[in-house]
């Protein structure tokens, strides 16, 4: 092909490119209707395509036409690159699959001795892996250039990974070549150079268009080239500068972070003079591109700043800079700029930004107006309600149908079984509250059965549930097993849960994982056998980067774009979200198989190169006639720092107040007081003052001790009638210890033997029972129960010898206070232990595993137990105890530690005098008498936390009593 002059144009940033693009095209061919369907037109991704169809219908007013051939160059396959008649390259292998090719490599990862079994990590590096394969393929290297790179000079880990590349190296091509198959990136290329060499022997008759692409790849960028100078072709640039002078184009070439670079260099590869380059319609606003042509310069380039004249007028109309405390501030700000556009008819909002978490957060806001955005990310696979459920029953398999994951999927949306849903979900909230609450059951289906047995109708209602589980639980017990069974087990267990396949493939997201299982199905001989104990976590893996996004129902005139969606798409107001180093631009990804001087070295491309793409999407997104530019000082708490481009932006401009003015967001104000109410009404404690017939007549000594920190407790409970639910899944924790340790002491001194350290060890070795069976428990309790053992037997052989003898344990009494207005009062008390001692008088004992009270608190009667208890003692309220004065109120504190126990025996003193244990148990229940007499009166209240100074733990009712909401406005008493 005999060559031309290049015919190379371009698009000014601020002008929507497709408009144009389709504007220029039909001015130039649209007289011939048969002229303007010859032509063909290249752009870099099927959106594009799509804007580009759109955009002919606008701006052909409507009118019928034949439009031309469009063909997206970043997903090339024969039906869509049919750049010739015969479809160049044609008799090329087909790409193998992305799902097979993943796990293939995944099984060459797993060769490695760090990975091993971790099967979700080998899928995980395997997919940097699939990317660095591509990365070369892409920037025309091989594979075989890592024998370039000598080991000795990295760190001994790159030394092994090279080794290992070594061995992928060798071994993919062969693989490839047992499958008849290439790496899709290869076949991309191939594909475009074999239709540029069709283009270049012959070259087409008709009119060709390549635009909107930047030639970031090599094989687009001949391509590219090859197009500008056919005879009836033209490359349209997006955006280029033709602004820019020498000393500027050269500095460019050497600054990969420059937003022009990319052009730059595809214009020296392609032999093209940048003066040459042709606008393909006058710049929208010539005044903002002379600022960021400025502002964005290389740094060798900035030294005249200060002398540089004021900026014009233009250059920061429709400019703005919204900087918010909080994230949160930023998602609703943002929300309300996309709300205030629907105000104007007709006018569109796009929110371009790579941050997906600050996208969520503005589609979120918005739907507080009923309004649902296009993102064009779409929702992650892994977090829709089909993909989770079949998480969760991987999750609930692999822990054995234990509480929290077998409730978890039970409770999912979706799941229902045979039942009706109402039905299946009544049946999974009883099985929570009235079987698995407390211990963890036996293991297995069987211990949940076993736990619910007592239950009507649950272990039968159990019983599918378990027969459709079996499968897979079956397959979590072996070591290893096929990949393809335990997906077909997991489909399957999930299908049944949700009430068939038309339920949970129903809709975009049932769809997209039905077409993720299937491919999964027929790649998963590809890994082989795994770990099952990996297979939630290599589902996660699996999941990661399949999208969803629904195909209706979004607003017209609203969406969030990512930065290469955003390319060639205009709107009237563009909100640019995120500018924070490390979201826009990214940080440069971490490539865990060639270090960044190895990369270099190689010859790949820097990972700062993607820094130069962002700012050229930053540069043509900001050039809209109304941009706000948005960020957080604050994401998640962490401060962060403004996006490279505020500030230089912020650097030109500091003195300039029209630019200090273009930062006051009155947005934030309005989000700070969309949700503020009207009135601001403190909220009071509450005082419940239930009849005196509601109100309890019977408590335990334990309960008296609440009735006085926090009566609002006691309302809850004997009033309400309500109580805080046990943990699911409890663990060994202090009380269930605790009632073990007591359970053995009890028995041990029950028993009246001689005091035998071995024995007590034993017992207490047997209480604790299956607690020990949990390594944690048993590395840290074992050795401890051995201790207290030795110290108890010790205790308790002094205590014989000093003539004590021990008449009750865990025996409960009763005291009845008589005469108040309400009636009879009566107090329960349950003694761990009461003693003889040897003078007639009694002993209190009580076991403590945790800290003991202090005398102070017991003489204030806000630790009555022992007082009260006492007093029951005195006045023969024991059964089998005869009425006798108590002499000795004893905490025995056994802990294991060092010490192991303590015998903290309680002396009262008030105002230096000794007060006997008698009169400190009558003024016990001298107090409790005067309390039971002042709740008696219908007008006093039961408070939360009169006296929060005396609690020093969370209470069970703290959260009814909206705790969290009074106490910091002081609403207490």
């Amino acid at each position: 092909m005999a060559e031309r002059p290049p015919a190379v144009f371009t698009i000014p940033a601020g002008v929507a490119f497709a408009d144009a693009l389709a504007q220029g095209i039909l001015d130039r061919h649209g007289a011939d209707p048969l002229e303007l369907a010859a032509v063909t037109v290249l752009l870099p991704t099927r959106r594009a395509c799509r804007s580009l169809r759109e955009a002919f219908l606008r701006v052909g007013a409507g009118r019928p036409l034949l439009l031309p051939t469009i063909r997206p160059l970043g997903d090339v396959a024969e039906d869509e690159l049919a750049l010739a008649p015969d479809a160049a390259g044609a008799d090329l292998p087909p790409a193998l699959p992305d799902l097979q090719r993943l796990l293939t490599l995944a099984r060459l990862v797993s060769m490695r001795p760090d990975v091993g079994n971790a099967s979700a990590l080998a899928v995980q590096l395997a997919g940097e892996l699939a990317a660095l394969v591509d990365s070369v393929e892409t920037e025309g290297l091989s594979l075989d250039n890592l024998d370039k790179l000598v080991p000795e000079r990295f760190e001994a880990h790159w030394q092994a990974t090279l080794k290992f590349l070594d061995i992928v190296r060798l071994t993919w091509p062969a693989i490839l070549a047992e499958k008849g198959a290439m790496n899709p990136a290869a076949r991309r290329i191939a594909l475009i150079d074999a239709a540029a060499e069709r283009w270049r022997a012959a070259p087409p008759d008709h009119p060709v268009y390549a635009a909107g692409s930047t030639g970031s790849i090599p094989a687009t960028g001949r391509l590219l080239g090859l197009v500008a100078r056919l005879t009836r072709g033209a490359l349209v640039l997006p955006g280029f500068d033709t602004g820019l002078d020498a000393a500027a184009l050269e500095a460019i070439v050497g600054d990969c972070a420059h937003p022009q670079h990319g052009m730059v260099l595809l214009l020296r590869e392609i032999r093209v003079d940048p003066r040459e380059v042709v606008e393909w319609v006058p710049p929208a606003n010539p005044a903002r591109l002379a600022l960021f042509r400025t502002a964005l310069a290389p740094a060798a380039l900035t030294a005249d700043w200060p002398a540089l004249p004021p900026v014009p007028d233009a250059a920061l109309a429709g400019l703005r800079v919204l900087e918010a405390p909080t994230a949160r501030e930023e998602a609703l700000a943002i929300a309300l700029l996309l709300r205030g556009a629907l105000e104007v008819p007709g006018r569109t909002a796009a929110l371009v930004t790579p941050d997906r978490a600050l996208a969520r957060r503005v589609a979120a806001e918005l739907a507080r107006w009923n309004l649902v955005i296009d993102d064009s990310a779409g929702q992650p696979l892994a977090t829709t309600p089909p993909a989770t459920l079949l998480r969760l029953v991987a999750d609930m398999a692999v822990n054995d149908a234990s509480p929290v994951p077998l409730l978890a999927m039970l409770k999912h949306p979706l799941a229902r079984g045979d039942d009706e849903r109402g039905l299946f979900l009544r049946q999974a909230r009883r099985l929570d509250r009235q079987a698995l609450r407390g211990l963890r059951p036996a293991p297995g289906f069987a211990g949940v059965r076993a736990a619910a047995s007592e239950k009507p109708d649950l272990p039968e209602w159990l019983v599918p549930i378990a027969e459709a589980m079996q499968p897979l639980m079956i397959l979590m017990q072996e070591r290893t097993a096929p990949l393809a069974e335990l997906v077909a087990a997991a489909v399957r267990a999930t299908e049944w849960l949700a009430g068939g396949s038309e339920n949970l493939y129903a809709g975009e997201a049932g769809e997209a994982l039905a077409t993720l299982v299937a491919d999964l199905l027929d790649a998963a001989g590809a890994l082989g056998a795994v770990s099952p104990r990996q297979f939630p976590a290599l589902l996660d893996q699996l999941m990661t980067g399949v999208n969803v996004r629904p195909r209706f129902g979004a607003h017209p005139r609203l969406s969030i774009l990512g930065l290469l969606e955003a390319r060639l798409l205009q709107a009237d107001l563009v909100i640019l979200g995120g500018l924070n180093e490390g979201a826009w631009p990214p940080e440069p990804a971490e490539d865990p198989w060639l270090s960044r001087p190895m990369r270099t070295q190689f010859g790949l491309p820097p990972a700062e190169r993607r820094i130069g793409l962002t700012a050229h999407d930053f540069v043509q997104a900001a050039m809209g006639r109304d941009v706000v530019l948005t960020r957080a000082r604050k994401v998640d708490g962490t401060p962060t720092v403004p996006a490279r481009w505020l500030l230089r932006l912020d650097a030109l401009l500091a003195n300039d107040k029209r630019w200090q003015a273009a930062t006051l967001a009155p947005e934030l104000a309005w989000g700070a007081q969309l949700d503020w109410p009207s009135i601001i009404k403190p909220v009071e404690a509450p005082a419940p003052r239930p009849p005196i017939a509601a109100r309890p007549r019977k408590l335990s000594v334990t309960r008296i001790e609440a009735w006085i920190r926090d009566p609002y407790a006691i309302y809850a409970q004997y009033v309400l009638k309500l109580r805080a639910l046990d943990d699911l899944d409890a663990p060994a924790d202090a009380l269930m210890r605790g009632t073990a340790i007591h359970k053995a002491l009890e028995d041990f001194v029950k028993e009246q033997r001689p005091p035998d350290a071995a024995r007590l060890e034993a017992m207490l070795v047997a209480n604790f029972g299956e607690l020990l069976e949990r390594p944690m428990v048993r590395a840290f309790w074992r050795p401890r129960l051995a201790r207290i053992a030795a110290w108890f037997t010790g205790y308790e052989a002094a205590r014989r010898a000093a003539g004590t003898v021990t008449v009750a344990t865990e025996l409960e009494g009763t005291y009845v206070i008589a005469g108040p207005p309400g009636g009879d009062f009566t107090l329960t008390g349950k003694g761990d232990r009461i003693d003889l001692l040897a003078d007639g008088s009694l002993a209190i004992l009580d076991y403590k595993t945790g800290r003991a009270p202090t005398m102070k608190q017991v003489l204030q009667g806000l630790n009555p137990q022992l007082t009260l208890e006492a007093a029951i003692a005195a006045a023969g309220g024991f059964p089998g105890v005869a009425a006798a004065p108590v002499s000795e109120l004893t905490y025995v504190r056994v802990t294991g530690n060092e010490p192991p126990g303590e015998d903290l025996t309680l002396e009262f003193k008030r105002d230096k005098q000794i007060v006997s244990t008698a009169q400190v148990a009558q003024e016990a229940l001298d107090a409790l008498r005067a309390w039971v007499v002042k709740f008696d009166d219908p007008q006093i209240p039961y408070r939360s936390r009169p006296r929060p100074q005396f609690l020093d733990y969370a209470g069970d009712y703290d959260h009814l009593a909206r705790v969290a909401e009074w106490a910091a406005n002081g609403g207490g008493e």
